[in-house]
């Protein structure tokens, strides 16, 4: 099977240690994201409830519309109460300049702060097409079951 994958432009900015982290790979064939790095210069700690913008020392352009990237947490961070402050992070296509992913130490009653250090992998890259559809304007719906009930409506028994 042949796919039509995308070409996207990548700068390694100086703040990414090209030299010891290699090129942006999925760690396994398997893998969906791209692990991306804490590119700063020295160690940082996020207080409980505190959020801290950190560089990954890229900077990313997709140039298709038909595309788009998500900035994900690490899901064994997010284990340990790290996530990202807007869960996920989008990247539009005709961004150019650096990425970056605002960290959130989201821990409950735990006072210890999260230790990020500089080359911590901290969340993921992940690309995803996108579809615009085009808006039909209508008078009314057709009925379906489930109508306009959300908010848990399904899980009523």
């Amino acid at each position: 099977m042949q796919y039509n994958i995308p070409a996207v432009k990548i700068i390694y900015t100086d703040e990414y240690n090209l030299k010891k982290y290699g090129e942006l790979e999925p760690a396994t064939d398997g893998s969906a994201g791209y692990d991306v790095r804490a590119c700063i210069k020295e160690s940082i700690e996020i207080s409980r409830g505190e959020t801290a913008l950190v560089d990954l020392g890229i900077r990313i352009h997709i140039d298709n519309p038909h595309y788009a990237a998500l900035l994900i947490p690490r899901s064994g961070l997010g284990v340990k109460g790290l996530v990202l402050g807007n869960l996920t992070g989008l990247i539009d296509s005709d961004y150019q300049g650096p990425v970056k992913a605002a960290l959130w130490n989201r821990r409950g009653c735990q006072t210890d702060p999260i230790i990020i250090n500089p080359g911590d992998k901290i969340a993921q890259l992940l690309f995803i097409p996108v579809v615009h559809p085009y808006f039909q304007t209508v008078d009314s719906f057709e009925a379906t079951e489930r109508g306009g009930n959300g908010f848990g409506s399904t899980g009523v028994a």
